[in-house]
C-alpha cells in the first residue's frame, strides 16, 4: 500500500506585494498572488501555447489558432523577433507576416488572450537571439543599463507601443502579459529598466514575467518567474545519452528549475540551488517541450507520450499555469540582409535549419496535427473543467518518493489537494529508458478526515503509464470519492466524463448517499457505492443520483476514444465530440480535417451519423538527376566543439531529385503535403531555385506543405530535392531507434498528402 497523509486546508498564500495585476473592481480583474493566478474573483489556469506569427503566414494564423484553441490552449505566446521588423536600422517592417497588430486582433477574435515576449533579446534560435546585425556593430554593451543601448531599444519599444495601442487589457484588448528579455541571468535592475520602457512606450498588460531558469536573479516582486522543462536537449553535446538535466522533469517534486535551458549560451555560473525566494510566487511555466528542434549536431525524437507525461508531471507537482514551447511549428524567415537562424557563424554553439522550425510540435510546420496533439488535449478538457479548482491546491509528496533521478524502479506520484479534496498523480513513463511495470499497486490518501484507497483491488500500474485519478470530488450533488479513471471534462447537465487508463480496469467509489444505474456492477462496501464491470466507450453511460433526488450522468470513456475528444457548443448544445479526424468549432461550423478513417460520434448525439474516409494518398513522380558524391568529411566548429551543417557549396554534390507537383493537386483551399521517406544527413526543397524548405534528417518523415507555394508551383511545376549523405562517423547524435541508418542516403518514396476539411454545419 502506497500511502500519504494530505495536511489540511492549506495557509493562505501571500497577497500584495506583487507589482503586477489590475484592480480588483476592474471587469474581469486580473491579478496573482504566491500560489494563484486570479480573474474574476476565480482561481484562472491559463494554458500557453508559443507560436510565432512572424514565422508562419499570415492568411493561415485564423485556421491555425482555431487548431491551438481546439486543443484546449488558451493564451497564445509570442517572440516579437527585433531582426524581423529592423533588419536595416531605421527601416520598420510590420506588414504581411510581420504583423504583430493584426495577429494579436486575431487572437482576440478567436477568442483567445495574449502574450508578448517582447526582448529586445529573445533568443527562439534566433539569428543573435533576435538582434539585427547593425546593433551588435554598435558602440554599447547590449543587455545592459548602458544608455547606448537604451537608445537604440527606445524606438523599437516606441514601435511595437504603436502596434499594440487599443489591444492592451485596459482597452479591452486580449493582451494579459508581457514578457522582457529572455534568459537574463544577472541583470534585475536591467529588467526593471526595460518594464519602465516598456510601459512608457504604451505597452501594457495585468502580469509582467521573466524567464526564471538558471537560477536568475530577477529583481524582487516586480516580474512573475517562468520556468521550462524539455525531454531533450538539442543544445546539449551530441552524446549518445540521454540528457541528465531530462530526468528531473519526470519526477514530481516542489522544484521549478532547470538551469540546462539556456546553458549554452550562458556565461555566468549558476548562483547556488535555493528555490526558497519561489515562494513568493506562483508556480508558473512557458517552456514545457511540445517537442524540440533539431540542432546539426544534436538531432532527438520526441514522443508524443515524452510530451504528456511532462505536461501531467508538472501538473503533478503544483504548476497552476501550464505554458508549451512550441505548440505550433514555424518556418524560419530568410531576410533581405541575411538567412536568420542560430549559427556557428554568428557564434551560436548550435547550427540550426535555415528554414525548418517544425519543433516536433502538437501542431506542425505545416500545422499538421500530432500525436501529442491529441495527448495534451485530453489534459487541457480536464483544466478547462476543474482548473479554477486545482489551481490552489497544493503538493503532498508520499514519504517515499524517489530521492534520486536515477531511480528507475520506485513508483513515482504525488497528490494536489485543498484538505477536502484532491487529485491523484502517477508517472510511470520516461523518454529513452523503458521504466518497469509495478504489480499489486493500491494508494491510500488520508484527507478530509478520511481515508480513501484506490483501487479496492489492487493494479498493475503499466509501464509507461501516466495519469490523473480524482479524490471527493463533485458529481452533481452525489461524491465521487475515487476512480481509476482520468478525468476528462464535465458537460452540460451535468454530465462527467471519465477515461480509461490503458491496462487497469475501471473502478468508481460514490458515497453512500448515492445510486447508481447503467451497464455496470454496483455493490456496497461499508457507506461505499462501489461500481465495477464496466466496459468503457463512448456508450458507457451511467446515472448517478444524489440523496436529495437530484441525478447526474457519467460517461465512461475508453482510451482510445478519450483521445479523440474535442468539446464544443454544436447545434447549441454543449457537446463532447469524438472524431477520428481532428475537430475544430468555428462558430457555426465543425470543421474535420482527414486522417484515419472513422465514424464522427457526439455526446449528445446528433441526429445523423457521420462516416469519415481515410486521407488521400498519391506516389509523387520523382526523377533523379544526380548522384550524391562521397559523404562530407565532418566539419566540427573550434569555438563550440560541435559538427556544423554543410554550407551552399556542399549542396553541389548533392544527390538531386525533381518531384513533378500536377496542377490539378493544387485546385481548392486544402493543405497538401508533400511526405518524403529518406535518410542521410541534410535536405533542402527549392522551387524555381528558391529554398523553401529544408530538414536535419533525425528519422521521421520530412512534411512539405504545399499550399503556401502555389503560385511558384503552378509556375514551375517542379520542386527540387538536394539531398546530402551523411558520414558514419559524424559526430551527430540520433535516437537510437534510427542509429541504424545513420550514413545511408535513400530516398525511399514520395507521396502527396491531401488533408482534406470536412465542414458540418
Amino acid at each position: 500500500m502506497l500511502r500519504v497523509v494530505v495536511p489540511g486546508t492549506p495557509e493562505p498564500p501571500l497577497t500584495g506585494h506583487l507589482d503586477t495585476g489590475e484592480p480588483p473592481e476592474a471587469p474581469d480583474a486580473i491579478a496573482a498572488d504566491s500560489r494563484n493566478l486570479w480573474r474574476g474573483g476565480r482561481p484562472w489556469f491559463p494554458v500557453m501555447g508559443e507560436f510565432h506569427y512572424g514565422r508562419y503566414p499570415a492568411r493561415e494564423w485564423r485556421e491555425e489558432l482555431l487548431k491551438m484553441r481546439a486543443g484546449g490552449v488558451t493564451v497564445v505566446a509570442t517572440y516579437v523577433f527585433w531582426n524581423l521588423h529592423e533588419e536595416r536600422r531605421g527601416s520598420y517592417d510590420w506588414s504581411g507576416d510581420r504583423d504583430l497588430r493584426r495577429f494579436v486582433m486575431t487572437c482576440a477574435e478567436t477568442g483567445l488572450d495574449a502574450v508578448v515576449r517582447i526582448g529586445p533579446w529573445g533568443h527562439g534560435e534566433s539569428r543573435n537571439g533576435g538582434f539585427p546585425d547593425w546593433l551588435l556593430a554598435e558602440d554599447c554593451v547590449p543587455r545592459t543599463d548602458d544608455p547606448r543601448y537604451l537608445a537604440l531599444v527606445l524606438p523599437y519599444f516606441e514601435r511595437i507601443g504603436a502596434q499594440l495601442a487599443g489591444l492592451t487589457r485596459r482597452d479591452g484588448g486580449p493582451i494579459v502579459a508581457v514578457q522582457v528579455e529572455n534568459e537574463l541571468y544577472d541583470q534585475p535592475g536591467h529588467l526593471v529598466t526595460l518594464k519602465r520602457m516598456a510601459k512608457e512606450a504604451g505597452i501594457d498588460a495585468p502580469l509582467w514575467t521573466a524567464t526564471g531558469w538558471g537560477h536568475a536573479q530577477l529583481p524582487p516582486d516586480e516580474v512573475i518567474p517562468l520556468f521550462g522543462g524539455y525531454a531533450e536537449a538539442a543544445w546539449d553535446t551530441a552524446h549518445d545519452g540521454w540528457p541528465s538535466q531530462s530526468r528531473a522533469h519526470y519526477f514530481f517534486g516542489p522544484g521549478r528549475d532547470d538551469d540546462s535551458i539556456g546553458a549554452d549560451l550562458r556565461t555566468t555560473e549558476v548562483a547556488g540551488a535555493d528555490e526558497s525566494h519561489l515562494a513568493r510566487y506562483p508556480f508558473a511555466t512557458c517552456e514545457l517541450g511540445g517537442g524540440m528542434y533539431t540542432s546539426y549536431h544534436r538531432r532527438p525524437i520526441v514522443t508524443a507520450a515524452d510530451v504528456a507525461a511532462l505536461s501531467l508531471v508538472k501538473l503533478g507537482s503544483g504548476s497552476v499555469w501550464q505554458g508549451y514551447y512550441m505548440y505550433h511549428g514555424a518556418s524560419q524567415k530568410i531576410g533581405e540582409l541575411t538567412t536568420l537562424q542560430e549559427s556557428h557563424a554568428t557564434g551560436y554553439p548550435n547550427d540550426c535549419p535555415m528554414i525548418n522550425y517544425d519543433f516536433q510540435a502538437p501542431l506542425g510546420e505545416f500545422g499538421q496535427f500530432r500525436e501529442s496533439y491529441a495527448r495534451l488535449r485530453l489534459l487541457h478538457l480536464w483544466l478547462d473543467s476543474d482548473g479554477a479548482d486545482l489551481a490552489p491546491m497544493t503538493l503532498t509528496m508520499p514519504d517515499d518518493a524517489p530521492r534520486d533521478t536515477a531511480d528507475r524502479t520506485s513508483l513515482r506520484w504525488s497528490v494536489r489537494s485543498d484538505g477536502r479534496s484532491g487529485f491523484l498523480f502517477v508517472n510511470n513513463h520516461q523518454p529513452v529508458e523503458t521504466l518497469p511495470a509495478h504489480d499489486g499497486v493500491r494508494f491510500s490518501v488520508a484527507v478530509g478526515g478520511r481515508e480513501l484507497t484506490v483501487p479496492r483491488t489492487p493494479v498493475t500500474v503499466p509501464s509507461g503509464a501516466f495519469f490523473v485519478w480524482p479524490l471527493a470530488r463533485p458529481v452533481g450533488a452525489s461524491t465521487l470519492l475515487t476512480a481509476t479513471a482520468q478525468p476528462v471534462c464535465t458537460l452540460d447537465g451535468p454530465v462527467v466524463v471519465l477515461a480509461q487508463v490503458p491496462g487497469i480496469p475501471v473502478e468508481l467509489v460514490f458515497d453512500g448517499g448515492a445510486t447508481v444505474e447503467g451497464p455496470c456492477a454496483v455493490t456496497r462496501d461499508a457507506d461505499d457505492v462501489v461500481v465495477t464491470g464496466l466496459t468503457p466507450g463512448p456508450d458507457c453511460l451511467l446515472t448517478v443520483t444524489a440523496a436529495d433526488g437530484s441525478a447526474a450522468r457519467v460517461l465512461v470513456l475508453d482510451a482510445e476514444s478519450a483521445l479523440t475528444a474535442t468539446r464544443g457548443r454544436v447545434r447549441g448544445a454543449d457537446r463532447l465530440i469524438l472524431s477520428p479526424w481532428p475537430a475544430v468549432v468555428d462558430g457555426d461550423r465543425l470543421v474535420l480535417y482527414g486522417g484515419a478513417p472513422g465514424r464522427l460520434r457526439t455526446f449528445p448525439p446528433l441526429e445523423e451519423e457521420v462516416e469519415l474516409p481515410g486521407e488521400s494518398v498519391a506516389p509523387a513522380v520523382v526523377e533523379q538527376t544526380a548522384k550524391a558524391g562521397p559523404p562530407r568529411r565532418p566539419v566540427v566548429d573550434a569555438a563550440s566543439g560541435r559538427a556544423s551543417a554543410p554550407v551552399d557549396a556542399d549542396f553541389a554534390d548533392a544527390a538531386v531529385h525533381r518531384v513533378t507537383v500536377p496542377p490539378e493537386l493544387l485546385a481548392g483551399d486544402d493543405e497538401v503535403l508533400l511526405r518524403l521517406d529518406w535518410s542521410g544527413d541534410v535536405g533542402r526543397a527549392s522551387i524555381g531555385g528558391r529554398l523553401v524548405a529544408d530538414q536535419f534528417w533525425y528519422g521521421p518523415p520530412w512534411e512539405i506543405g504545399l499550399r503556401r507555394f502555389r503560385a511558384e508551383l503552378l509556375e514551375h511545376g517542379v520542386i527540387e530535392l538536394r539531398l546530402l549523405p551523411m558520414a558514419e562517423d559524424a559526430p551527430v547524435h540520433l535516437s537510437p531507434e534510427v542509429r541504424a541508418a545513420k550514413g545511408t542516403l535513400e530516398l525511399r518514396s514520395a507521396r502527396f498528402v491531401r488533408v482534406t476539411r470536412t465542414i458540418l454545419r
